[in-house]
């Protein structure tokens, strides 16, 4: 059904409230901004569940890199912005110059950087709009994971003991498979 990231790409441009959410996202004209994470996989594996309705998403994470304004103040004021464009939307908005102290992790080179860094492949996806409005999809770790609905753990997720405990430990806590019942974890080796 969905075969690769022009596919991903369709379904997402012809998803009414996913792009009245990417053109609200595109207002704030944040330096390399995505719609990430939950946004997309959510949209992918709904899609290959056959479910009817969306999944509601419990945030809809904006990213952005600016150098310029690295405090979380800013990322407040930004999200209150978003509610007032489009209120009821649980807008998450994180400049992602500071997310790396927060993740205790050497410094981002970039947004796309960063969403490569994020605990799961599937989840390692971020969309924007071009100026013509056109979706890119920003898929640093593949597509494959989530087409074939692999919950399995980034590269950078799998190089020490701490972060292999904090992918298994998200998929307790998360537990998507209680939602999309055909997804598969791969677990790291312990």
């Amino acid at each position: 059904m969905l075969k690769n990231e022009e596919e991903i790409i369709r379904i997402i441009e012809q998803d009414p409230w996913m792009m009245q959410i990417l053109r609200t996202a595109r207002t704030l004209d944040l330096p390399d901004w995505w719609v990430c994470a939950g946004f997309v996989r959510s949209k992918i594996w709904d899609t290959l569940h056959h479910f009817k309705g969306r999944t509601e998403p419990p945030d809809i994470d904006v990213i952005y890199f600016d150098p310029e304004m690295p405090d979380e103040a800013a990322e407040k004021e930004l999200e209150a912005k978003l509610a007032t464009i489009h209120p009821g939307i649980p807008w998450s908005v994180k400049n992602q110059v500071r997310m790396h102290q927060v993740n205790n992790l050497e410094p981002y080179s970039s947004s796309v950087d960063a969403i490569s860094k994020f605990p799961e492949t599937a989840t390692a996806l971020g969309v924007k709009l071009d100026k013509h409005g056109s979706v890119i999809l920003a898929a640093p770790c593949g597509v494959e994971d989530v087409l074939e609905m692999k919950l399995r753990a980034t590269e950078f997720f799998t190089k020490t003991e701490e972060r292999k405990k904090i992918f298994e430990d998200r998929i307790l806590k998360k537990n998507w498979q209680s939602i999309w019942t055909k997804i598969e974890v791969v677990h790291v080796n312990k």
